[in-house]
């Protein structure tokens, strides 16, 4: 019986930074690419059903946690974040390529390392890339995005998340309050880690990937292992939503939708981690 519990952590060094990773399972390896200000514990509750087929692993992006930069903390890029990726798949899966889940900024890594390492990748879901140059209409959206960082700037983490909320049609002091009643028990070890990180996300993170160009071009010759996701919850958020829709039409891909909204997977994380294996064995 394959031993779904076990946790075991290592640290790779890649040009510039040195990741903290997380391995359970055994069998085909899948990469759980965390975003926003999450890292590898973002998929602890999804792990044990996952792990019961698959070498399950993810990282603390850099600089994120408990990964760190070998020079000073700037603009992060994509390409480094999808090469990390790569070297961590070619670590722990060196004759075989992996599957992969990015979510968030997680999928615009995803994206990346499928434009630029197809050869690694069987299959990869990309659940809501915030990619908004993809958008009919970007300009409204980056400029909710920078703003969210301009107060950030002036105020501090707590106004300038309480502004991305409002900005994405949510209600703040609800969704703080039914996040913290609901969130699994896995995650809560992440939560004092993902609140350090907020900062280096809203400064250094979030309008970087965001505003991003993704290479269709690359993504349309490796199409055929990618699959487009997004939220059933999130279909009124364009920015969340729109470009994975956009996506999906411009590869001439279906667009899949998954439970819960854009933290489908620590909101759902049973009803989640099911349909994702369905959807990688799925020919």
């Amino acid at each position: 019986m394959t031993d779904t519990t076990t946790l075991t952590t290592g640290t790779l060094d890649v040009p510039g930074a040195t990741l903290h990773y997380e391995v359970r399972g055994s069998g085909p390896l899948l990469l759980l690419i965390p975003g926003g200000a999450g890292d590898a514990g973002l998929y602890a509750a999804m792990a044990r059903t996952l792990a019961a087929t698959r070498t399950v692993a993810s990282f603390d992006p850099r600089p994120l946690s408990r990964s760190r930069l070998h020079g000073p903390l700037g603009d992060q890029q994509v390409d480094e974040w999808s090469d990390d990726a790569r070297l961590l798949i070619d670590h722990l899966s060196p004759d075989a390529p992996a599957s992969v889940l990015g979510c968030s900024s997680g999928a615009i890594t995803a994206l990346g390392l499928l434009a630029r390492h197809p050869e690694r990748i069987d299959r990869l879901v990309a659940h809501e890339p915030p990619l908004l140059t993809l958008l009919e209409d970007p300009d409204p959206h980056l400029a909710l995005f920078a703003d969210v960082r301009e107060v950030f700037r002036a105020r501090g983490a707590g106004p300038a998340m309480a502004r991305f909320s409002e900005g994405l049609g949510e209600h703040p002091a609800e969704e703080a309050t039914e996040a913290a009643t609901e969130l699994p028990p896995e995650i809560v070890e992440m939560a004092p880690r993902m609140h350090a990180n907020l900062p280096v996300f809203l400064e250094h993170i979030l309008c970087p990937f965001s505003s991003s160009e993704p290479d269709v071009a690359a993504l349309r010759a490796a199409a055929g292992k990618l699959i487009p996701a997004a939220g059933r919850l999130s279909r009124g958020q364009t920015p969340l939503y729109g470009p994975a829709a956009r996506l999906a039409e411009l590869l001439d891909r279906p667009l899949t939708e998954f439970p819960g909204g854009h933290l489908g997977a620590v909101e759902h994380p049973q009803e989640f981690a099911e349909q994702l294996l369905g959807l990688l064995t799925a020919r």
